[in-house]
């Protein structure tokens, strides 16, 4: 569930600050920014690199679809596959997705619209496919708790190396990480315990190599050193102004992050790493500690005028949504 009021008002505080940031500009090939083009997935809440299929991006709907997992080639934004888990209850509130180092992908059904009301979460588990083409799968349910009592979250990310499982819920005033136990276990609780303080959190992701956690919200993100399980030093990430920013995750090689949205013909952005790649000819996309960067990562290299176009075109969105949904 979002906050009208937050996005609006967010919105409009980058168009009178002049904060609208550049990004990676299109190009051709793979891991490139790309459009969404299925007309089934319109609330694309997560999203996740495949490990096997080069250029393949796992996504899924938020919630009100099924158990359905789609995935999306970045050549030409369109699905080359359609996976329907079996076994499954029925997905609640999915907004996460996440490829494990055990060669499975992981599926978190964890948001709560109510804000902490439903005592367990689930967690979804089946093994990458080998064979890009719909398929019935059967996965493995979880169910997850909160040692300090149930939440919202939006973000669940499972680490390259060791394979555990981390939640960042979301609240307005900060929310936290959250470390599941070392092995998920089928058939009992997963009590997930908190091991630090994070911002509002729409999704998030480890780099390939573990040692980074980018964590993004409506209009910021931040990378943070990660060791042994724990949060280390931090530094803003500049980020692309997205209607309805959701969904984060880096590519297979580390050298970008891809910055998703919710809505009909989302756009997915490709954002430098700083230091792992291109740099665009506007000069933006890589993460940066000062210069650039705004305090809450949104890089100052814009136009007021594309500011303004994107402040009217998100609120119009966001409006009509409102009044359909109403």
């Amino acid at each position: 569930m979002r906050s009208l009021l937050t996005v609006a008002a967010a919105t409009a505080l980058l168009f009178l600050t002049g904060t609208v940031p550049s990004v990676a500009d299109d190009g051709d090939g793979a891991d490139r920014t790309f459009t969404i083009e299925d007309s089934r997935i319109t609330e694309s809440s997560g999203i996740a690199a495949s490990r096997l299929h080069p250029g393949i991006y796992w996504t899924h709907n938020d919630s009100d679809d099924g158990p359905y997992v789609y995935a999306v080639d970045s050549r030409t934004g369109k699905t080359v596959a359609t996976i329907t888990m079996k076994g499954v209850g029925d997905p609640r509130d999915v907004e996460a997705i996440s490829v494990g180092p055990d060669g499975n992908l992981y599926v978190g059904d964890i948001g709560d619209n109510l804000d902490g009301s439903w005592d367990h979460v689930w967690i979804y588990r089946f093994p990458e496919p080998k064979r890009l083409a719909d398929a019935t799968v059967r996965a493995t349910q979880f169910d997850v708790t909160y040692a300090d009592g149930a939440r919202n979250a939006e973000a669940m990310m499972v680490h390259p190396k060791t394979g555990r499982v981390y939640i960042a819920s979301k609240r307005e005033g900060g929310g936290a990480l959250y470390e599941g136990p070392e092995k998920l276990a089928a058939g009992g609780d997963n009590v997930f315990r908190r091991v630090g303080e994070v911002p509002w959190v729409t999704d998030g992701a480890f780099s390939p190599d573990g040692k980074e956690l980018v964590l993004r919200s409506y209009f910021s993100a931040r990378r943070y050193a990660f060791e042994n399980g724990r949060l280390g030093a931090d530094h803003a990430v500049s980020v692309p102004l997205q209607g309805q920013s959701e969904s984060v995750t880096y590519t297979a090689d580390g050298s970008a992050m891809m910055f998703g949205s919710e809505g009909k013909q989302s756009e997915v952005v490709r954002v430098e790493v700083e230091g792992g790649g291109r740099t665009s000819p506007n000069g933006g996309g890589g993460g940066t500690s000062s210069g650039d960067g705004g305090e809450d990562g949104v890089s100052k290299k814009g136009t007021a005028t594309g500011g303004a176009v994107a402040v009217v075109v998100i609120v119009l969105a966001l409006i009509v949504a409102k009044r359909r949904r109403g």
